[in-house]
């Protein structure tokens, strides 16, 4: 989120059409929508990043983006990766007990999993990736669903001092991250983020259930196998979804002044197809390693023959850490 602050001279050309974009749209819309005598209800009703870069790779290069969740990655990750039932969805709002004036940060907010349900209880969010693949399909599906209070940015949590300068000390209702705080710098993030808060406002981490390779069930013990050997390596990561992490990231949360930190379990069932545990695991696997369309049929058909006989069901539990601040 360079254009506001700090822009790198490398990223001279990518500003200049961000910036233009955002001009555009300003007038068309008003610019930003100010309450007289409160800096905290500035709404970012007219902000847009440009995600058409005309060279993206090297605009990861220069941003420092781990390009993993590109191209097709980002497909299968609109199509395949887990939504969030409503349970989850209604456990922030009572949480932070948002309404129709806040705006949400949702940090890694990926295709818009999050960002798409919260938008219809609030006054606007602020949708952040590091991937413009991911942005673009986000903003894809919010058009189709007619969600027009969710604005796109183009950053990571090194960029949330930028989002601060824009929307200003204790503006934000929440910041939600979920599923992505293990590609993240938590303890610094948790840091930033605390002056930004309203009153009752606060961080939600997200886990949305565990890998499909690592559930305690046959089939995804097969598929992790499966995996192991195709890969070559021990698949052990549990991507911020353990026990272990959660109690990590609480104790951060305490640590960065964080009060009330407490944890929330929905747990739910659902039965997958194959189709839907190859397609998620495309939709994990970075997009340098991802196997090509030529070699693809004869991976999933690997999957297909390492996967005892269905119904492929599983068992998910969504865990909600919030922490607030007074």
């Amino acid at each position: 989120m360079h254009l506001i602050s700090g822009i790198p001279d490398q990223l001279a050309d990518f500003a200049r059409l961000t910036a233009t974009a955002v001009l555009d749209t300003w007038s068309a819309a008003g610019v930003l929508q100010q309450v007289p005598g409160d800096r905290g209800r500035f709404l970012p009703v007219a902000i847009r990043v440009l995600l058409s870069c005309p060279d993206r790779p090297a605009l990861a290069r220069v941003r420092g983006m781990t390009p993993g969740f590109s191209g097709e990655v980002a497909e299968f990750y609109a199509k395949y990766r887990r939504g969030y039932p409503p349970p989850v969805v209604e456990a922030l709002r009572t949480a932070f007990a948002l309404n129709a004036d806040d705006i949400v940060l949702d940090l890694g907010c990926g295709t818009g999993q999050l960002s798409l349900p919260l938008a219809s209880r609030v006054r606007s969010v602020i949708g952040m990736d590091p991937e413009p693949d991911m942005l673009r399909l986000a903003g894809e599906s919010a058009a189709g669903q007619g969600v027009r209070n969710v604005t796109w940015v183009l950053g990571g949590d090194s960029d949330v001092p930028a989002v601060g300068a824009l929307v200003g000390r204790e503006s934000l209702a929440m910041a939600v991250i979920g599923q992505a705080l293990h590609w993240m710098r938590h303890e610094e993030l948790f840091r930033t983020l605390a002056p930004l808060f309203r009153a009752g406002g606060g961080v939600a981490v997200v886990a949305n259930g565990t890998p499909l390779w690592l559930q305690d069930c046959a089939w995804s013990q097969a598929l992790r196998s499966c995996l192991e050997d195709h890969f070559g390596r021990r698949l052990e990561a549990t991507c911020g979804t353990a026990a272990h992490d959660r109690r990590r990231y609480a104790e951060a949360l305490r640590t960065a002044g964080f009060t009330n930190v407490r944890e929330t379990v929905i747990d739910y069932g659902d039965e997958l197809s194959i189709d839907e545990i190859i397609g998620g695991v495309y939709s994990a696997i970075p997009a340098g390693k991802l196997p090509g369309q030529e070699d693809r049929p004869a991976f999933a058909e690997r999957i297909r023959r390492s996967l005892p006989s269905g119904p492929y069901l599983e068992s998910v539990q969504v865990s909600v850490l919030v922490g607030r601040v007074t």
